[in-house]
């Protein structure tokens, strides 16, 4: 079949310029993938692991935007960032008694070791390196505590189950930010032993407390009886102090005319029937010097006689 071209007015063919639009638009295509092959972007905390048809390069790409060799070269994404990783983990103490443990291991990958990690160990690097290495630490410590030590000194555990998880991952570039023990399992047998205990102590705990309030009590009620004791006895020599100091006011303002004078205000003018003899006949001998009179006898004055 004949191919017919349509011609110019001059008489030439016209060219397609469709053909030529299509070249130009799969070559900036093609060019345009090139370009985004070659380009990659390693996302924040994490170190980008260049890997050249396969093989881990020596060096790394930290993150941000990056150029590579499209197709040649490819680019695996590493986490530094601070991971938690949980799990379960079985050991006997220093007394023979089972222990299960749940704990959580808070650690990162240090971004110059991430090269070698990818290289020796993978990405799976929790099942292959941390959970091993956690059962053995938590072994190797839980034997030199028993298991009340374990709960009474749970701080010192984990510091040195940390410590042990350092020495042997450090070399892998694993660092351990912290180290959990969430929680101790023992058997039921202890757990009933580790009750028993608890309730005898409080029981003895209570014991001890009513036997202090007790003697509290008595003691004050002992020191109430003193001090009462005291106060009564106080009482009574400030009684007895003070009739006797009344007592001798009294004696001291005695005297025989007041004792006299007091005898005759009491009398009642009747005469005793049986007097002394040296009494004069009166009811009381009174000292005629002690009723401040003269001691001579009573002399009646004369009388004048009268005038007949």
């Amino acid at each position: 079949m004949a191919k017919f071209e349509e011609l110019r007015p001059d008489g030439k063919p016209k060219k397609n310029f469709t053909g030529k639009c299509i070249g130009i638009g799969v070559a900036a295509a093609a060019a345009a993938l090139l370009f985004i092959s070659s380009c990659t972007i390693v996302p924040a905390g994490h170190t980008g692991v260049i890997l050249t048809l396969g093989k881990v390069s020596d060096s790394s790409f930290s993150e941000g935007f990056h150029l590579k060799i499209p197709i040649i070269q490819s680019v695996e994404s590493v986490s530094n960032k601070i991971q938690v990783y949980e799990i379960s983990a079985s050991a006997v103490s220093k007394d023979l008694q089972t222990v299960s443990s749940n704990v959580a291991v808070n650690y990162r990958l240090v971004s110059d070791k991430s090269g070698d990690m990818y290289r020796n160990v993978g990405m799976d690097y929790q099942t292959v390196l941390i959970a091993p290495v956690v059962q053995e630490c938590m072994k190797s410590v839980t034997a030199k505590y028993t298991a009340e030590e374990m709960i009474t000194e749970r701080a010192s555990v984990g510091d040195e189950v940390k410590t042990s998880l350092d020495s042997k991952l450090n070399s892998y570039g694993i660092f351990i930010e912290k180290f959990n023990i969430v929680n101790f399992d023992f058997s039921e047998e202890f757990n009933n032993a580790i009750e028993a205990k608890q309730v005898a102590e409080q029981n003895l705990l209570k014991t001890e407390t009513e036997q202090k309030q007790a003697i509290t009590v008595a003691e004050a009620q002992a020191k109430q009886k003193v001090i009462a004791a005291e106060a009564e006895a106080d009482a009574i020599l400030a009684k007895a102090e003070a009739n006797a100091e009344a007592n001798r006011m009294i004696e001291a303002s005695l005297s025989d005319k007041v004792i006299a004078y007091e005898q005759i205000e009491k009398w009642d003018g009747v005469m005793p029937k049986v007097v002394s003899g040296d009494s004069n006949g009166m009811l009381i001998n009174i000292d005629p010097d002690d009723l401040g009179g003269s001691s001579q006898p009573y002399t009646p004055p004369a009388t004048e006689p009268s005038a007949d």
